[in-house]
């Protein structure tokens, strides 16, 4: 049994903690927030007898075995660090760092001290990404790929209002990290990236568009945090074309055929996408597997978002020099 804590108490620490408990794998066994009063609801709420207000106690702590990072992306490597360096494995939100030279430091520190460092990046562990790798298959040669992640954000209307500006993530670090995920977990590194965004007062993106040459086909990625979209997103090959609703959670995957009727692959997913990415975290502890592929994943998307935030202008505090030298 892994015996973790929790950095953070938002929704998604919420649907982390019922995954891992439903795998039977994992027990949560403290919660660290910033607010002690989500702290004691979480605690009342999970029957958790440990409560910690200090991060490095609770890093330093025998209690624990793991612990599951959710707190504000600026944070991630700074936290991820202190837990590595105490002989914690970790288990970190997307995106894992705020730049290419963070994660970089992150995955050296996980493998100095022979523990697990694993991106939260939960729909390649997902059974219908698995239906999405073998319709590839059935599509021919590749041509095109529309990745789409526009989702209105439940925190514009309290940016625009003047109400706590710091808490709107960009829009490519937050929820289209999906897209660019997805791309490199299926095809790898791209031969070339080429980006564009609309930035708002702040600094940060509000919407935007980045083009993926892979030679042969090219990845086009829409996203944005001020406006919706009903369109999924779809690979185009010569014979045909998958169609995915929902790229975070690939809800339904369709194939169609270039001269035939669409078809339904999708297979049945757990209602808590969440349970897949907590056991392949699981298998990593289990296998004591600290130079595990994911990471080169990790390190990849890390070193895009630092490049298309250079061609954007959008600059985060922990970058300092590394937009100009990171390339």
């Amino acid at each position: 049994m892994i015996r973790f804590a929790i950095v953070g108490t938002s929704q998604i620490a919420r649907q982390f903690v019922d995954a891992a408990h439903e795998t039977g794998k994992m027990k949560l066994i403290a919660i660290y927030s910033r607010s002690q009063e989500k702290a004691q609801q979480f605690q009342t709420d999970y029957l958790v007898e440990h409560c910690f207000t200090s991060l490095e106690a609770l890093a330093q702590s025998d209690l624990i075995d793991a612990v599951y990072i959710a707190s504000p992306n600026s944070v991630h490597a700074e936290q991820s660090i202190l837990f590595l360096e105490h002989g914690k494995h970790v288990v970190c939100e997307k995106p894992l760092a705020s730049n290419h030279a963070q994660a970089q430091r992150m995955i050296a520190c996980a493998q100095a001290n022979q523990v697990v460092l694993f991106e939260a990046f939960k729909t390649a562990s997902l059974p219908n990404y698995a239906v999405v790798t073998q319709g590839l298959e059935r599509i021919g040669q590749l041509r095109k790929v529309f990745l789409n992640y526009c989702q209105y954000s439940s925190y514009y209307q309290p940016y625009l209002a003047g109400d706590n500006p710091n808490t709107f993530n960009p829009a490519f670090s937050n929820g289209s990290y999906y897209c660019l995920a997805f791309a490199v977990s299926l095809w790898g590194v791209p031969h070339n990236v080429q980006a564009s965004a609309a930035l708002l007062e702040s600094g940060v993106d509000g919407h935007g568009s980045v083009l993926l040459n892979y030679g042969d086909f090219d990845v086009i990625i829409a996203h944005s945090k001020v406006s919706n979209s009903a369109i999924p997103s779809e690979i185009q090959g010569e014979e045909g074309s998958l169609v995915i609703d929902r790229l975070s959670e690939c809800q339904q995957v369709s194939l169609v055929p270039r001269n035939g009727q669409r078809i339904d692959l999708s297979q049945p997913q757990h209602i808590n996408s969440m349970l897949y990415e907590v056991e392949t975290f699981a298998s990593l502890l289990a296998q004591n597997d600290v130079n595990h592929a994911f990471l080169a994943r990790s390190l990849t998307i890390a070193r895009l978002q630092t490049e298309i935030r250079r061609q954007t202008g959008v600059v985060f505090p922990a970058d300092s020099n590394v937009l100009s030298e990171d390339q």
